[in-house]
């Protein structure tokens, strides 16, 4: 990985990581709370979701920071990265809708339209550090 590569991974990871951290921390957190009930975890577990948060910003570069800065278009990074947020986000809800007992059906499109929306900011943001990088 390239160092442009590298500080647009950075970018994304960091704003990803900012933005979700404020809707579950404070924004969101009763609502998961109350929705998930007996479902939801005490106490998260922090190993898996820095795994999350590590990996999905590789994802986001593959298949939308770097096709957008490609095709010199912010507007693309940005609408594949909420199209990746929504598949991916979209294939968790609705397993989890079709598999786990109770699982809230309106928590599932919350979660699914809040995964479009943050993978889309994230991915928009690096696309303008990777097309800085590539511009100098």
């Amino acid at each position: 990985m390239s160092t442009k590569h590298l500080a647009a991974w950075a970018v994304t990871f960091a704003v990803l990581l900012v933005i979700d951290m404020a809707w579950l921390g404070f924004f969101a957190k009763g609502m998961y709370q109350q929705a998930m009930g007996e479902l939801m975890s005490p106490q998260p577990r922090l190993a898996f979701a820095a795994l999350f948060y590590l990996l999905y910003p590789v994802g986001l570069l593959i298949f939308a920071v770097v096709p957008g800065v490609e095709a010199q278009s912010l507007t693309r990074a940005t609408v594949l990265g909420g199209l990746f947020g929504l598949f991916c986000y979209g294939t968790y809800d609705l397993t989890n809708l079709a598999v786990i007992r109770n699982w809230p059906l309106g928590l599932t499109f919350i979660d699914i339209g809040w995964g479009a929306l943050v993978s889309g900011v994230a991915a928009a943001a690096g696309a303008v550090t990777l097309r800085w990088f590539v511009s100098r």
